[in-house]
């Protein structure tokens, strides 16, 4: 394990070094912060990191994202997009990530442009192939570089090789943007995904590390690990009297716990396989 991981990470620092100059889509995350360290370990002054902040991006992590950019001296730009605007995008179809990252890359390729950076790089990792990506087919189609995918690091790679070098986002839990709590064809709000940012900050601040709220309607379904069940139903009343204040009618716990890509349960095998051939 430890050979091969070190086989993979001078693989990628081999991928960056030939790149040159490079912009990076940086969301804050463990995947794009693990880039960015290795990318300005590599290249030094000629990476650029590009974050996008819009409704549908947890507040929080806006905060992460600008902290480490400015800890390690990264030029950080930030930008605005607001998906929401986006034709279809309300809407919630499957592929609703797709029309969200092509309006990322789309200003990430004028600014870039601008800058005479001809590479953009994303944080996508092995295991990403696997998994209901829409944005993967917009980052083929800009020509978008994934050089953990390239280097084969998977999800596990990542957060050891992130803890080797004193990342601290080496176990931060995964995040997703705030769209994917609503099952698809159910209609994105701007007063909707308030609802989650502050629904789910409520119940971090309780403790909770890992988790999602995901909104069905009147409906609050709350997905954390099943180790916390008990120290949930501790703070039951706490959390169902909070959410009901914003505007939730029944709060409800899953059973089956914590995991990511709940909503993708409900859609065929070809929609799943599509975006990841």
């Amino acid at each position: 394990m430890e050979q091969n991981l070190n086989y993979k990470y001078e693989r990628l620092k081999e991928i960056i070094s030939d790149l040159g100059h490079v912009m990076i889509a940086y969301s804050g995350g463990v995947d794009s912060t693990l880039l960015l360290k290795v990318a300005k370990d590599v290249l030094g002054d000629f990476v650029v990191a590009v974050t996008s902040s819009s409704e549908t991006y947890p507040s929080r992590e806006l905060e992460d994202s600008e902290n480490y950019a400015k800890q390690i001296g990264v030029k950080h730009i930030l930008i605005h997009t607001s998906e929401l605007e986006i034709a279809g995008f309300a809407d919630n179809p499957p592929d609703r990530c797709y029309f969200c990252k092509n309006e990322l890359f789309t200003k990430l390729k004028e600014i870039a442009d601008e800058l005479s950076i001809k590479y953009i790089l994303d944080g996508a990792n092995y295991d990403d192939k696997n998994d209901h990506r829409p944005g993967m087919r917009a980052a083929r189609e800009f020509g978008i570089v994934s050089p953990l995918k390239e280097a084969g690091f998977t999800k596990e790679d990542i957060r050891e090789l992130s803890k080797q070098l004193d990342l601290p986002t080496w176990d931060k839990p995964s995040f997703a943007c705030l769209s994917s709590r609503f099952p698809y064809g159910t209609k994105i709000t701007q007063e909707k995904l308030k609802t989650i940012d502050e629904a789910e900050d409520f119940i971090r601040n309780l403790g909770f590390r890992e988790l999602r709220v995901r909104h069905h309607e009147t409906i609050a379904r709350i997905e954390i690990p099943k180790s916390e069940f008990e120290y949930f139903l501790n703070h039951s009343d706490t959390i169902s009297k909070r959410l009901k204040e914003l505007g939730f009618l029944y709060i409800t716990l899953d059973l089956e716990g914590f995991r990511t890509g709940s909503m993708n349960m409900t859609l065929r095998d070809e929609e799943l396989c599509k975006d990841i051939e």
